[in-house]
């Protein structure tokens, strides 16, 4: 038997179909697919569990799925990302749904368990744990399966990792890894929405502060320059020497985090790695650091270990947790160490999810034709795709580039011409 969907309050419908309807506003690439594909009907009769944010951007990839004419059953991917409010409309529009903020681990995976009841063909997930479900606790669902896609670099990672070691069953689209996601998502969308997160749970002033952030990767390149723009010193700490020169070149300081935790007034994690501030890091830090994860599990920052070296703990307002500790000075955990962006604010602007759930359409689209016919491996998105979704973004925003004449395309294509 299928479940019907449980939410927070249903009551909140109506303020979240408001929110929904300006984010369509603002997604101009995805609205143009949902006219296309609504004509073309390209999702009739397949059915997609998704396990992603539950946010007012999230809503309108969802709508999209429906309107294509897939059934959707979904739950969120962080226990403290979903809008309540946003979920009770999904609800109410007939999508299939089982999240609300403030779950604990146990519902949490209850939620993911109940969003596969439809027994889907595909499947669309942020983090990999809906993927990971699939494959250890209910591999019945795997016979059905024709494919599905991942959303976030943490995610791709873990699939990465079970393909290597022969333990993927179904094909996945690695859609964190498109240009038009991982550059602007990755970037843009990280860099504002984690100083966005921080600044509503503590409206802390950035100019002048030294801000640590660990990991220079996209994500983390988009904090470091978000956070010099409002004034901040920025230091970097890396394990990659690769990046870290690119941090050095970008001008930012560079350091390790043992030596950096003496001088940070703000620390935001962004590795997709584990214990990267701990405890041997809270024991130097400066009364008053502020601690923040844009990583996408509760990993980076050892929470554990923070309360263990606390006297004792409180909230001191939403999202912010003060702990004493034993010598007096007062360190501050932004939402549980969890996505301080989603946790603690709306996550990404809807104009660069645009295009991340432009391609984790399409590549649905894709898998729906084209999936029984792929070997479980980890897939990267097609240029030709990539492209696509640039240039429906740059005709929404009234931009032309130029285009190559046949002499310039032969030139660029061949090898005999030199000096």
């Amino acid at each position: 038997m299928v479940s019907e969907s449980k939410v927070k309050d249903m009551k909140l419908a109506p303020a979240g179909r408001r929110k929904i309807e300006f984010a369509e506003t603002r997604m101009p690439v995805l609205m143009r697919l949902r006219e296309i594909h609504s004509k073309e009907k390209s999702l009739k009769g397949v059915k997609v569990s998704g396990c992603l944010h539950v946010t007012k951007d999230t809503a309108v990839l969802v709508e999209t799925l429906k309107a294509a004419g897939a059934e959707v059953s979904w739950s969120g991917c962080n226990p403290l990302s979903t809008q309540d409010d946003v979920a009770a409309a999904l609800a109410a529009n007939g999508i299939r749904i089982f999240a609300w903020n403030g779950l604990s681990k146990q519902e949490y995976y209850w939620c993911i368990e109940k969003s596969l009841e439809i027994k889907p063909q595909l499947t669309l997930d942020d983090g990999a744990d809906l993927i990971f479900t699939v494959h250890t606790k209910h591999t019945e669902y795997l016979n059905g399966l024709m494919g599905g896609t991942e959303e976030t670099t943490t995610g791709v990672h873990r699939i990465r990792a079970m393909a290597k070691d022969k333990k993927l069953k179904y094909p996945i689209i690695a859609v964190n890894d498109a240009q038009t996601k991982s550059d602007f998502d990755n970037v843009f969308g990280t860099g504002q929405s984690a100083l966005d997160g921080i600044i509503r749970a503590t409206n802390v002033l950035f100019a002048g502060k030294n801000v640590v952030v660990a990991g220079f990767g996209h994500c983390g390149r988009g904090i470091a320059s978000r956070s010099r723009g409002l004034g901040a010193n920025v230091i970097v700490t890396e394990v990659d020497p690769i990046q870290a020169l690119r941090a050095r070149m970008d001008g930012f300081s560079v350091m390790p985090m043992a030596e950096a935790a003496r001088h940070g007034d703000i620390f935001i994690t962004a590795t997709g790695c584990n214990n990267v501030i701990r405890g041997e890091h809270f024991k130097s830090m400066r009364d008053g650091a502020i601690l923040a994860n844009a990583g996408h599990f509760n990993v980076e920052i050892s929470a554990p270990e923070l309360e263990a070296a606390a006297k004792s703990h409180r909230e001191m307002r939403p999202g912010t947790e003060e702990y004493l500790m034993k010598d007096g000075r007062k360190l501050y955990l932004l939402a549980e160490g969890r996505l301080v962006n989603l946790a603690a604010a709306e996550g990404h602007p809807s104009e660069v999810m645009d295009m991340s759930f432009a391609n984790q359409f399409l590549s649905i689209v894709r898998l729906a034709r084209e999936g029984k016919s792929m070997k479980p491996d980890v897939y990267t998105i097609p240029k030709d795709q990539d492209d696509y979704v640039a240039k429906l973004k740059l005709e929404s925003m009234g931009i032309k580039i130029d285009t190559l004449d046949k002499s310039q395309a032969d030139y660029l294509s061949g090898w005999e011409e030199g000096t």
